[in-house]
């Protein structure tokens, strides 16, 4: 049998919390998401065309929340400069400095959702990076 070869809808990297509601503000209020698919205890957020973010209720979903978050969230954005200004106004959980890595090409910082994924916001430095 042959793989498909239909293109794919769409991606979503599930998250599961604790405290949705909290999750829910923090990727509504801070990060700026629009809810794509409200499914109830799951909430699907939209990064941008075909790429989202799904926010668990951890007593619903098909994992449980856990303390050790071994995964990250990144966004890349166009002028991380901008982002990084209004993370430190709003003085978000774990924010690091502005970095850049060169052999990556990209210009980023991290910081931590309410519940301790870590979330990267960068720009690229380089064309093709």
């Amino acid at each position: 049998m042959t793989r498909p070869e239909a293109p794919h809808a769409l991606a979503i990297t599930f998250f599961y919390y604790r405290d949705l509601p909290r999750a829910m503000q923090f990727y509504e209020d801070i990060i700026g998401l629009p809810l794509a698919i409200d499914q109830g205890w799951c909430k699907i957020y939209q990064i941008c065309p075909g790429a989202h973010v799904g926010l668990v209720d951890e007593t619903r979903g098909m994992n449980k929340w856990s303390a050790q978050k071994p995964v990250q969230l990144c966004i890349r954005v166009v002028d991380v400069n901008a982002w990084y200004a209004y993370a430190r106004e709003h003085a978000l959980d774990g924010l690091s400095e502005l970095f850049e890595n060169d052999q990556l090409g990209i210009r980023a910082f991290v910081f931590h959702d309410p519940e301790g994924y870590q979330i990267e916001i960068q720009s690229a430095t380089r064309a093709g990076a």
